[in-house]
C-alpha cells in the first residue's frame, strides 16, 4: 500500500474586531469577536468538495476534487481488483449530477461518500495496476479553490502487489451506535424477548447501500436514496399503528458492513428484519419486484449474480470481508438457523401476497439467494428488491412517495398477518 499525507493549514479570515475595535465599545467588539471566532470555527470543521474532474495524459491520469479547505488526507491502493482509495475527514459532497459519469484513462469508475463519522471516502476501480506518482493539494489560485490533485502512472502487476500492504482497519461505527460485535462481525446467539401482553414487535429496517456504497443507479437516481425513503415510509406506517418498534440500520446516507447490518438487528432482538435494495441490469425492459429469502444455494443463476453482487459491497468500499465465510457457513448448518430460515419463507409468503395487490411482481416473486444480510442465525429476515432501476416505470413508480407509501401499507399487512399467525400457533 502506497500512503501520502499532506499537513492540513488553517484558514485564514480576516477578523473585523480590530477595525471596530475604535469606532464600538468594548462588549460590541467582544460579541463581535467571538462571532467572528465561532463562525471560523464552523466553517474550517465543514470543507465541502464541489467538483471532480479526470484528465487523461500520455503518462498518466489526473483525478482531481475541488474542496473549499486544505484538507488532510491519505492514500493507498488494494488489490484484486485494483483500486485506488483516498480517505478525507468527513465533508459534504456539492457535485454535479453528472459526475459519475465521468471515467478516462485508467479510471473504470469511481464512488464517493461517507465512510463512518469523522471519515469520508473516494474509491477508485482502475483497470489496471497503478503507482501513485503524486498525490498533493494545490491551494487557492485564479479563482480556483482548493484542489486534492491525484497522479496515477501505469506499472506491472508485480510492482503494484509489491506495493501493497494491508490499510489499518478503521472503526466502522460511531460511538452512537456503537452495537456489540464479536471479532467474526457474528455475535453469540442472542436471547429471545419475553413476549408480553403490551409489548411491542421490534422490526429492523435495513435501507440496503449507502455513504461510499452507492449500489444501482438510473442515471437519474442512486439505489442507496431510494431504499432511505422508503425505509423511513414503511418505519412510519408500521409505528402509528402503535404495535410494533421498527429500527433503521442507518439514518442517513453513511456506509455500513454488511455483517454490521446482522449485528445491529441482533443487538435490538429484532424478530423480523427487512432488507431494501432496488436492482439494475442490462435488461431495461424487465420490472418488478421480488422477495429473497436465505438459501445455502441460489435457486437460479440470476439469483446467484445477484447475491455475489450484493455480497461484493463491503470489498467495494475497500474493506475484504471474505475470510469471515467460513464462519458464515458453519451457522448456516446450525438448528437454529434453519428454524430461522422456515420463519423467513412464512414471512415471505405472507408478503408477496399482500404485495401484489399494490405492485407488479416478478413471476417467481419468492426467490432463494445467500445474501450476507440474510444470515442472521435467529432473526427471520428477508430481502425486498423493490424494483429495477433500469426500468423507467419501476424507477418513476420508486421515486413516487405515493408509491412508497402504498408499499408500505402492503408490508404492514404482511408483517401483521405473519405475528399474528405466530400468536395463534403459540396458543
Amino acid at each position: 500500500m502506497s500512503i501520502f499525507s499532506n499537513n492540513g493549514g488553517k484558514i485564514r479570515f480576516c477578523s473585523i474586531a480590530n477595525l471596530c475595535r475604535l469606532l464600538l465599545p468594548s462588549a460590541i467588539v467582544m460579541a463581535i469577536s467571538m462571532l467572528n471566532l465561532g463562525i471560523t470555527k464552523a466553517i474550517a470543521a465543514a470543507p465541502t468538495a464541489t467538483d471532480i474532474r479526470i484528465g487523461s495524459h500520455a503518462d498518466k491520469t489526473r483525478f482531481v476534487i475541488d474542496i473549499s479547505d486544505d484538507v488532510k488526507f491519505k492514500v493507498f491502493t488494494l488489490s484484486d481488483p485494483y483500486r485506488v482509495v483516498i480517505d478525507l475527514p468527513e465533508i459534504g459532497w456539492r457535485l454535479p449530477g453528472n459526475v459519475m459519469a465521468r471515467k478516462t484513462g485508467v479510471i473504470d469508475k469511481f464512488r464517493y461518500g461517507l465512510f463512518r463519522t469523522g471519515l469520508s471516502r473516494v474509491v477508485l476501480d482502475i483497470k489496471k495496476p497503478v503507482k501513485i506518482k503524486a498525490a498533493f493539494m494545490l491551494p487557492p489560485a485564479e479563482g480556483k479553490r482548493y484542489r486534492l490533485v491525484l497522479d496515477l502512472a501505469p506499472t506491472t502487476r508485480t510492482q503494484y502487489l509489491a506495493a501493497l500492504r494491508p490499510p489499518t482497519t478503521a472503526r466502522p461505527q460511531p460511538a452512537a451506535e456503537n452495537y456489540p460485535e464479536s471479532s467474526s462481525g457474528i455475535l453469540p446467539p442472542s436471547r429471545k424477548p419475553q413476549k408480553t401482553a403490551i409489548k411491542k414487535h421490534v422490526i429492523v429496517i435495513d435501507p440496503g447501500h449507502g455513504g461510499i456504497d452507492p449500489g444501482s443507479t438510473s442515471g437519474r437516481v442512486f439505489e442507496k436514496h431510494i431504499t432511505l425513503a422508503a425505509a423511513r415510509a414503511i418505519k412510519t406506517h408500521l409505528e402509528a399503528s402503535g404495535k410494533y418498534k421498527v429500527r433503521l440500520t442507518r439514518k442517513k446516507d453513511s456506509f455500513i458492513r454488511l455483517r454490521r447490518r446482522i449485528a445491529i438487528a441482533r443487538a435490538h432482538q429484532a424478530e423480523l428484519f427487512i432488507s431494501l435494495h432496488a436492482d439494475a441490469i442490462r435488461n431495461k425492459r424487465i420490472r418488478g419486484l421480488s422477495v429473497y429469502t436465505l438459501s445455502e444455494k441460489a435457486s437460479d443463476k440470476e439469483a446467484a449474480e445477484l447475491a455475489d453482487k450484493e455480497n461484493k459491497a463491503d470489498l467495494i468500499a475497500g474493506m475484504d470481508l471474505s475470510s469471515e465465510s467460513k464462519e458464515v457457513t458453519n451457522i448456516l448448518i446450525d438448528l437454529a438457523q434453519r428454524e430461522t430460515m422456515n420463519e423467513s419463507a412464512l414471512f415471505a409468503a405472507e408478503l408477496v401476497k399482500h404485495i401484489r395487490k399494490v405492485s407488479k411482481t416478478l413471476s417467481n416473486a419468492h426467490r432463494f439467494a445467500g445474501f450476507a444480510v440474510l444470515k442472521a442465525p435467529d432473526v427471520p429476515s428477508i430481502l425486498i428488491e423493490m424494483g429495477f432501476l433500469s426500468n423507467r416505470a419501476d424507477e418513476q413508480a420508486l421515486r413516487s412517495k405515493k408509491y412508497r407509501t402504498n408499499l408500505a401499507r402492503a408490508i404492514g399487512n404482511a408483517v401483521e398477518g405473519y405475528f399474528s399467525r405466530n400468536e395463534q400457533v403459540q396458543r
